[in-house]
């Protein structure tokens, strides 16, 4: 391609992109860090298990007694480990971690372990574990074990981590492969013997006399630190996950056992006789994720098999699952753990990871001994998002439900990172982030989440230019399409949080996604065929989720997506980047989009097709052929009409909704909205408590990409968006459809957004709608627009 050669200092400013890649967010508990871990070496030093592989499948434990004269005010250390840990002080847990990441960018969490701490003796005591060939796919690793713990002054100084601490491998435990349907890549289950493990080991009364010292190897070295090939530490910039107990709703099915009252939404005994197989069928009432404990006393020789699942299914030949409520005749199949008891009293267990689960299966097989199984519980976790946006429309109950299943499915999709689901991969596609980023800003005052992945989306760029498709990853893959929708969610960042200092440090990683799309544009304005996997949707006749291309590239979808992309940089590159790029990509992008209906248009059809031989149509390519700009106005509304009524186009699935839905709002059908929920109706029939990956047959129950309703709602029904950069101005145009009454808000930069609507018999709007004091904005009504300001005001229209 001729047209669009690269300016030299735009080649610099793109290959410069990897020195770039520092981490440029502040820890959470920043303020709380001393600066010379910020940039230096640390005095602690990371230690393990003196005689052990350094990296093969292993659970360590660490200690560490020492006195303080008095309860300290403030007691501040830093943590990490390799894979995971938790740290407990005098017994209690403290924290969990590290926050994933890579070995350029290796979190450590600060904490103030003083409200825990006593006069005397003390007690520090970790869990390390190392999953190593075994570990998540979103799991990486320095492939060698290790914790270290710094304190953060003088009077921390003594817990810092080096020969003194005394450590021990815990051989209990052994992996137990998942069983599954479809691809998993959340790491093994646990099998644990009892008689081999050390209970009480984090509790300061524990006897560790023939404990081991520890081994201690390099120092700590913070990212930046002069010629250090350890890993390198970052503070982690994310809060710590939230953690509460969870009780179980109800006993669905039990077999070889009597069920106390009361059990299990509160700890009862339910006991096993000896020589009896018993099943108890657990139903958590809706999906979750969270720590399985389970408390139990005796029953020498017996296993106890601890089976998760997110669904029953009909039929595991085509694993069909059909009503998520409905148990009778249907069949468990899930991953599991198994614990094996040794006849001690009171012994609790609880899971090393999280698990995922609406359903648990407990499976008990006593020998000799019976079995009392004193409780079971969970401990929820995921990322500490709290809600901030509000809706009701009366008399249509049914929406606010669909915004509760897709706001719990946004949640249990986020832990350390965002997830496209919680029980198979736990990985963050940055396709998928997309849509989750969006529900993070329009539901929540997070700061954090949304830029968390845009720096993670950073680190995970190669030497070609391009991100990996998701990230954290120990193993790579492309999906050259993510690498676009990742520039697009810092563009819906910039408008909706502004930030824009953050985002001048994306710049260039940006700049290199679009120069290496650029090396496939041909003369004729067109993409040629893009490697790697350019997923678009699970649609029914897209192979792999791919569009239809043709051989030589000649894809409609191709070359819109890529029109996205420059759009976005080239509004970034104006507002507070170089101008002469954001006008450089704005011509490119004028000048793909003014080939695509000479391209792909079909007179007959009034449609465009996906590829020049004209062999598929699809809603997708018509959906960003409106999004877009490649045509508008009146012609736009006829080719959604269109893309809705003909049912011989590839129809959009839950991902792609996303998008389907802002093109009817472009088109000016945003009142259609609430006339094309049927994916949602379908799934909410089916029992879903979270929005599944795609219709039945669904491998995922929860993928937070179908939780896109709790964007639009707010967005095209109560018609609040952005109209400026870091939400500086506010558009208000609502697309009520059938409803009469409607009132909401969402959370603002500056406050809060809040409406309120009602529409009269002859279709008069009364409005009430407050915007922070300093912001002002315009409201539409059906072609009548309205100056908005500060405050709360009051409009009519007849």
């Amino acid at each position: 391609m001729k047209k669009f050669y690269l300016p030299i200092c735009f080649v610099l400013c793109t290959l410069a992109a990897p020195v770039a890649a520092q981490i440029h967010l502040e820890g959470y508990r920043q303020a709380d860090i001393a600066p010379q871990w910020l940039d230096g070496r640390w005095t602690a030093q990371w230690i393990s298990v003196p005689g052990e592989p350094q990296n093969a499948y292993g659970i360590y434990h660490f200690r560490k007694t020492f006195e303080l004269p008095e309860q300290p005010e403030r007691f501040v250390v830093h943590v990490s480990a390799d894979n995971r840990y938790k740290l407990y002080v005098n017994g209690e847990l403290a924290s969990v971690g590290p926050a994933r990441g890579d070995v350029f960018n290796w979190n450590f969490e600060t904490v103030d372990l003083a409200r825990w701490l006593k006069p005397g003796k003390n007690t520090l005591a970790a869990v390390v574990w190392n999953f190593a060939e075994m570990k998540p796919v979103a799991q990486v690793s320095f492939n060698q074990t290790g914790l270290i713990v710094q304190g953060n002054t003088a009077a921390e100084e003594a817990v810092n981590t080096n020969d003194s601490w005394l450590c021990s491998h815990n051989g209990s435990y052994k992996p137990h492969q998942a069983r599954v349907y479809g691809y998993y890549a959340a790491g093994p289950g646990e099998q644990v013997d009892a008689a081999a493990y050390p209970w009480g080991w984090e509790t300061p009364g524990f006897d560790d006399s023939a404990w081991n010292k520890a081994q201690a190897g390099m120092t700590g070295g913070a990212k930046g630190a002069r010629d250090y090939p350890g890993r390198l530490l970052v503070p982690t910039p994310i809060p710590p996950m939230e953690n509460r107990t969870e009780r179980f709703a109800e006993v669905r099915r039990s077999d070889g056992v009597r069920i106390p009252e009361g059990f299990p939404g509160r700890a009862a005994t339910v006991t096993v006789p000896a020589h009896t197989t018993a099943e108890i069928l657990l139903d958590n009432d809706s999906l979750t994720t969270a720590y399985l404990s389970l408390l139990f006393s005796g029953g020498k020789g017996s296993q106890i098999t601890v089976a998760y699942a997110e669904a029953l299914y009909r039929d595991t030949q085509t694993f069909f699952k059909d009503d998520r409520n409905e148990v009778k005749n249907k069949q468990f199949l899930g991953y599991e753990d198994i614990v094996r008891p040794d006849g001690g009293n009171g012994r609790l267990y609880t899971t090393l990871w999280w698990r995922t689960w609406r359903y648990v299966k407990l499976t008990v097989t006593t020998q000799d001994d019976p079995l009392e199984l004193q409780d079971i519980y969970g401990t929820f976790t995921a990322y500490p998002f709290e809600r901030a946006s509000s809706f009701a429309a009366p008399g249509h109950e049914k929406l606010s439900r669909m915004l509760d299943i897709g706001w719990r499915t946004a949640r249990l999709c986020a832990n350390e990172t965002y997830m496209d689901c919680p029980y198979y991969e736990q990985l963050q596609y940055f396709g998928d982030t997309r849509i989750q980023a969006m529900i993070s800003l329009y539901n929540t005052r997070d700061p954090y989440m949304v830029r968390n992945a845009l720096e993670q989306g950073r680190q995970s760029i190669v030497a070609d230019g391009i991100t990996m498709s998701r990230y954290p990853s120990g193993l790579h893959q492309f999906i050259s399409s993510f690498s676009l929708y990742w520039i697009c969610t810092g563009y819906d960042y910039w408008r909706y949080r502004g930030d824009e200092e953050y985002l001048k440090t994306l710049l260039p990683a940006f700049r290199g996604v679009l120069s290496w799309y650029e090396g496939f544009l041909r003369e004729d304005h067109s993409l040629g065929y893009i490697p790697h996997w350019f997923f678009a949707d699970w649609a029914s006749n897209f192979d792999g989720g791919e569009p239809i291309r043709e051989k030589e590239g000649n894809s409609a979808f191709q070359d819109l997506l890529f029109v996205m992309g420059l759009d976005a940089m080239a509004e970034m590159e104006q507002a507070f980047g170089i101008p002469m790029y954001g006008e450089r990509f704005r011509k490119m992008a004028d000048a793909i989009r003014g080939t695509i209906r000479p391209k792909y248009w079909d007179e007959n059809k009034g449609l465009f097709a996906d590829t020049y031989d004209r062999r598929n149509y699809s809603q997708h390519v018509n959906v960003l052929a409106v999004l877009l700009g490649a045509v508008s106005g009146n012609e736009a509304k006829a080719v959604m009409e269109r893309t809705l009524s003909d049912t011989t186009l590839t129809q959009a699935t839950i991902y792609f909704r996303y998008y389907l839905n802002q093109a009817l709002q472009k088109a000016g059908l945003g009142d259609r909205l609430l006339d094309n929920l049927k994916v949602w109706d379908d799934q909410m029939a089916l029992g879903l408590t979270t929005w599944a990956e795609q219709p039945e047959p669904s491998r995922s129950d929860c993928h937070a990409w179908g939780a896109s309703p709790n964007i639009e709602f707010f967005r095209i029904v109560l018609g609040i968006d952005s109209d400026g950069p870091g939400f500086s101005k506010v558009r208000i145009a609502p697309s009520l459809g059938k409803l009469k009454e409607a009132s909401g808000s969402i959370p603002h930069p500056q406050g809060d957004v809040a409406v309120r609507y009602h529409v009269g018999k002859r279709g008069e709007l009364f409005a009430e709608i407050s915007l922070p004091d300093a912001v002002e904005g315009t409201f539409v009504w059906k072609g009548e627009t309205r100056p908005l300001r500060g405050g709360t005001q009051t409009i009519n229209i007849k």
